[in-house]
This record gives structure tokens, C-alpha cells and sequence, in this order.
């Protein structure tokens, strides 16, 4: 009975440490406790961080959208016919009118708003938001820059678009492209064959026109086109048909002629147009003459020789416009003619003149019948310089 006893007070005391185990579990629970405490507490501070993080950008790109928040500037942006999407977004960031170029991007793609942008030269600034800077940046946009430009009588096509592309209109590649391979739908163009700009030379009216900056060169050319059928349209019945001496583009001709031979020559008392027009036509139908058909216009050799004095030389100059060499009209209009001249050449004067010098005193045309006459007169002028 006694080892039984021992035995079991072993079996007791080995039994003992096990009694502190509840302690344990409630020290781990308090610690399981606190570090979820700890986590959720870092959870907000995160979750506030990111909102506040989020809400910082969130209102930096609302000021972008909105065009909020920004130094005053203003800016000229140009946008060309082969401009791409991506040019003109860097084009807007580079000027500070965009921070964020996705964001643009992101706008444009949703709004379908890069389908209302157009070539041109647009004014904008940094107060503009996103939906502004797309409207003005469209073909009716009031921000579009624009030039009022004068075409004066006379010049040539290459004057006329050298002038327009100085005025930031559009370039001369582009105008001498649209020129000879665009086909104006214009009844009396018809018979002038693509291929070669000059074939509108003489029909761009000369008027003050207002341009866009960056327009289209077709819409450039149309204007000047249109402005030449509404000035000539009373007249054009009588200059087409099989039974018309002349056509319109033979009127035209002679219209740029008479331009550049009195460019300069006339006043308010006398009228050099219509009489030298009737040399033009004296020379034109009485080949029998002592012109022998041949109208000799110096304004021909300028037309050839790049617009310097015309020399005994240039009268050799093998080319359909040298009327010195070839009798009859030259090849096509030398310039583009204003109504006045175009008036002259359809209602010439009633005169037996076959030739005219300049006065250099009076800087007008004395007229005469023969060489002979002429002559003396070159020797007079020629004498006092």
C-alpha cells in the first residue's frame, strides 16, 4: 500500500507544472489582440496616406482638366495638314497649356475631340481647359489667326505665293502642288491641263483677301478663283463657243500684258490701258503690217528672264511666252491682271497704233502708226537718258 501511495504522489507531481497553462493563453491573446489593434490602425494610416495621396492628384489633374490653377500665358500653336496627334499634344505641353499628356490623350479619346481638330495657327492660353483648347484648335475656332493681305495687279503666281507663305498663309510647295494637280471645278479651267502650277497664272484675282494662317492652300487658291469667275462671269458667254475670235484665256493673256506694259503709266487724265490694248489687237489681226504679226512686249522677256531689264540677249530666249521670236500671243498669261486691264483687253480703243515708247519726263506712252515714227521717238528719249 505504501509503494502505491509514493507512486501515486509521483503521478501528482509530475502533474503540477501543468496548472500555469491559463495564464499563458490569456498573455497571447492580449499580445494577438494589440497587434490587431497596431495592424488596423496602420491600415487607416495607409488607407488615409493613399486617399490623401490619391486626392493630391486627383486635384492637381482636375486643375490640368480644368485649366485651374495657372500662371497667365498665351501662346501661338501651329497645327499642318500631316501635323499628327501626338505633335500637337507635345506642341501643347511644351507651351505649358497641358501638364499631363495622358490625361489629354484620355480626354480626346473619350470625347472623340482630336476628329474636331484642324490645320491651321491658333492663338490659346493657359486658362483654357481641356474642352477649349480642343474648340480652338477647330476650322470655326475664333482663336484662328488670320492676315488680311493685299494681291496687287500685275504680280505673278510665284509673287502671289511667295507673298502668302511670307504671311505665314501656307507654304509655296504647297501652293504650287494644289495649283497644278487640284482640279477647280470651274467650267473655264477645263481646257488648262493638270501638271504644271502655271496654269492658273492670270486667273488669281487681285483683290485684298483675308487669310487664315496655316489654311488650306486648295481653300487659298479657291478664294482668288472664285473672287476672278464672280468678276468675270457677265462676260464669259461671249468668249466661248466655236464662233469666238478669242477665248477667255486668250483675253486673259492679253489682259496680263497690257497689266505689266502700264504698270505705273497711268493717271487720273490719261488712260494707257485701252490704247495699248488696240496695239496688241492692231498687231494680232493685221499680220500684213510692219509688225508682221509680232507683238514685241518687253513684259514677255521679264516673264522669262526672272523680272531683270530685258536685254537684246533675252529677245533669243527660245520660249513660247518671247514674243519677240514667236508672232502672235505668247503661251499664256505673264501675270495676273485687275479688272481695269481685263476691261481694256474685251473694249479696246479705236486706233491705228502699232507702237508706243515710254516718255521718261512724263512716264507716258507716246503712240505711233509707223516704225519710222517710233523711231524717232526712241532717239529722242533715248538722247535725254
Amino acid at each position: 500500500m505504501a509503494d502505491e501511495h509514493r507512486a501515486s504522489e509521483r503521478s501528482q507531481s509530475q502533474r503540477q507544472p501543468s496548472q500555469p497553462q491559463p495564464r499563458n493563453k490569456r498573455a497571447r491573446r492580449r499580445r494577438s489582440a494589440a497587434a490587431r489593434v497596431a495592424g488596423a490602425f496602420l491600415y487607416v494610416l495607409l488607407v488615409i496616406g493613399l486617399s490623401g495621396v490619391l486626392a493630391t492628384l486627383g486635384w492637381t489633374w482636375a486643375c490640368d482638366l480644368l485649366g485651374l490653377n495657372k500662371t497667365y500665358a498665351s501662346t501661338e500653336i501651329t497645327i499642318e495638314e500631316d501635323t499628327d496627334f501626338n505633335t500637337i499634344v507635345d506642341q501643347l505641353e511644351e507651351a505649358g497649356l497641358i501638364q499631363y499628356k495622358f490625361l489629354f490623350k484620355l480626354y480626346t479619346q473619350f470625347s472623340h475631340a482630336q476628329d474636331k481638330i484642324a490645320p491651321g495657327k491658333y492663338e490659346l492660353n493657359t486658362e483654357m481647359d481641356y474642352h477649349a483648347l480642343v474648340s480652338s484648335m477647330g476650322s470655326s475656332s475664333s482663336t484662328r489667326l488670320t492676315t488680311d493681305i493685299t494681291i496687287k495687279e500685275g504680280l505673278t503666281i510665284d509673287q502671289v505665293f511667295d507673298l502668302l507663305a511670307d504671311r505665314g498663309v501656307t507654304s509655296v510647295e504647297k501652293l504650287q502642288d494644289m495649283a497644278a494637280t487640284y482640279d477647280y471645278a470651274f467650267d473655264w479651267l477645263q481646257d488648262r491641263p493638270l501638271g504644271d502650277y502655271h496654269r492658273l497664272e492670270g486667273y488669281l484675282f487681285p483683290d485684298t483677301y483675308t487669310f487664315e494662317l496655316g489654311e488650306n492652300p486648295k481653300y487659298v487658291i479657291n478664294k482668288m478663283l472664285v473672287n476672278f469667275d464672280s468678276k468675270m462671269d457677265e462676260y464669259m458667254a461671249q468668249y466661248s463657243g466655236e464662233e469666238a475670235q478669242y477665248s477667255l484665256h486668250d483675253i486673259v493673256t492679253i489682259a496680263s500684258m497690257i497689266e505689266k506694259e502700264t504698270d505705273g503709266t497711268n493717271t487720273a487724265e490719261r488712260n494707257d490701258y485701252r490704247s495699248i490694248a488696240s496695239v496688241i489687237y492692231n498687231r494680232l489681226e493685221n499680220p500684213a503690217a510692219e509688225t508682221a504679226g509680232y507683238l514685241q512686249i518687253d513684259a514677255t522677256l521679264v516673264y522669262l528672264n526672272g523680272g531683270k531689264i530685258p536685254t537684246e540677249a533675252d529677245k533669243s530666249i527660245n520660249s513660247p511666252y518671247n514674243t519677240y521670236l514667236h508672232a502672235g500671243l505668247p503661251a499664256g498669261p505673264i501675270s495676273n491682271p485687275g479688272m481695269q486691264s481685263l476691261l481694256a483687253a474685251m473694249n479696246p480703243a479705236d486706233t491705228s497704233y502699232y507702237y508706243y515708247v515710254l516718255n521718261p519726263e512724263t512716264k507716258q506712252h507716246e503712240y505711233s502708226r509707223t516704225f519710222a515714227e517710233h523711231n524717232v521717238l526712241v532717239q529722242r528719249y533715248s538722247s535725254n537718258g
